[in-house]
């Protein structure tokens, strides 16, 4: 039987080829704007490690005390500590180790010096981080593994690379025990990270904004950086100037500059850990109340709003866009349906139910969705490509056109067809047969 109404529904757009042509026009432009920012919203506002991120813990502490916070009461962070830490703080925390698996970690722009004779010195980007980082956030290694505690502790000059800069300075293959000048100093390769590019940038939201496109290359351990004297890339906020210049100046004031994450395994763990936060302000700051906060992975990144506020306006806009088209749609298919009210009262008249007639027109509904999406998916790929001309490379660059938004963009054409054609459909099938026959 569907065959049959199939037939009749590639009749029946074939002898209004212009109107055929507009409704798929409409559908497909509709459906493609949607995609497009369906795309980039998904890829910006996903969960970047779902089997753990409610395990992972961002805490905050108030170094600055209630002078900090300003007048402008209005801000909803108003009266909320720093996004980030001091160094005494991160220290200090790292120290008591309250949590499963903990890591400060700031932002190192170094120069890599190639071993081969000729080369220039690449400059690389990546953290200094503690040993717990790498199984904190699950770290692939294609070779070897990240440095032990005990490397944290001695300063050790080891080093974990990418992929990506083990191509460029040893030319592939295991260089674990091998040697890579940094900075003029020798560190040893200890582990080489295998395909691992997280977007978001997850573990130093701070610092990335979230959206850091370029593959990290190189992490060093926290206390080695610092003894090299390697600076700070990242942001730095200070409530006061540092009482001393450089990085050792900024080593020993209250600005706030390294990132922090903790894993905590349940409930429970997390509400000792708070308890705990608050004691540790209370013994540090004794002249304020303690105010800290701790949130969980999915929290922190609404907290620092990393999903662009533009991507939720755009996603907004094309839904409704999506929206007017299914309207128009649904106005040339009425106007289309009740065209061929003399077909549809002699079909009645033979026999046909009301059934039959909505099965009918929804069929040829469904094959204009259908040709809609195919054609969607063109644009679809067209309006990704070239989603860069309105939102930041960082953010366009995350949206891609896979196998979920090839369906999706078909699954919505058919779907959005049928709805514009339900009102229609219902109008058709209620035309009076015997109406229709005497008026002919």
């Amino acid at each position: 039987m569907f065959h049959y109404y199939l037939d009749l529904a590639l009749r029946s757009l074939k002898r209004s080829p212009g109107l055929t042509v507009l409704m798929i026009l409409t559908i497909a432009f509709g459906v493609a704007a949607s995609m497009t920012t369906w795309s980039v919203f998904r890829a910006v506002s996903g969960d970047p490690i779902p089997w753990k991120s409610s395990k992972l813990y961002v805490p905050q502490i108030d170094m600055w005390g209630p002078s900090a916070r300003g007048t402008n009461t209005s801000d909803p962070h108003w009266g909320d500590p720093p996004d980030a830490m001091d160094y005494g703080d991160a220290i200090a925390l790292m120290r008591d180790h309250r949590a499963t698996l903990q890591s400060a970690m700031y932002m190192i722009s170094p120069a890599v010096v190639p071993t081969r004779p000729g080369t220039h010195p690449i400059n690389v980007s990546g953290h200094a981080v503690f040993s717990e980082f790498f199984p904190m956030v699950d770290v692939p290694f294609q070779y070897g593994s990240g440095w032990s505690a005990a490397d944290d502790e001695r300063r050790a000059e080891v080093a974990v690379i990418s992929g990506n800069l083990n191509d460029k300075v040893f030319g592939g293959g295991n260089s674990v025990g091998r040697t890579i000048n940094v900075e003029g100093r020798d560190y040893r390769v200890v582990g080489v990270i295998g395909k691992w590019n997280p977007q978001l940038k997850f573990y130093d939201v701070v610092n990335t904004g979230g959206f850091y496109v370029d593959q990290e290359d190189l992490f060093l351990p926290f206390n080695t950086a610092i003894a090299a004297n390697m600076r700070n890339d990242g942001n730095t906020n200070c409530n006061e100037s540092p009482k001393q210049p450089g990085f050792v100046g900024l080593q020993q004031s209250s600005c706030v500059w390294i990132a922090y994450m903790a894993q905590l395994d349940d409930a429970a763990a997390a509400d000792r850990y708070k308890s705990y936060l608050t004691g540790f302000t209370r013994t540090r700051y004794p002249q304020w109340a303690p105010n800290v906060r701790l949130h969980d992975l999915p929290d922190w990144l609404d907290y620092e709003h990393v999903v662009p506020r533009d991507t939720k306006v755009s996603l907004l806009v094309a839904l409704g866009l999506l929206l007017v088209c299914l309207v128009n749609t649904a106005g040339l298919l009425l106007a289309k349906f009740l065209r061929r009210s003399g077909e549809i009262g002699v079909r009645r008249a033979l026999g046909a139910s009301r059934m039959a007639i909505y099965a009918q027109f929804l069929t040829e509904a469904g094959v204009v969705g259908l040709a809609g999406g195919v054609f969607g998916l063109l644009l679809t790929g067209l309006g990704v490509a070239s989603v860069g001309v309105v939102l930041p490379k960082e953010i366009a660059d995350l949206a891609r056109v896979d196998v979920t938004l090839l369906f999706t963009t078909l699954l919505v054409a058919v779907v959005a067809s049928l709805l514009a054609a339900l009102y229609p459909t219902f109008r058709a099938s209620r035309v009076q047969p015997a109406w229709q026959l005497k008026s002919n």
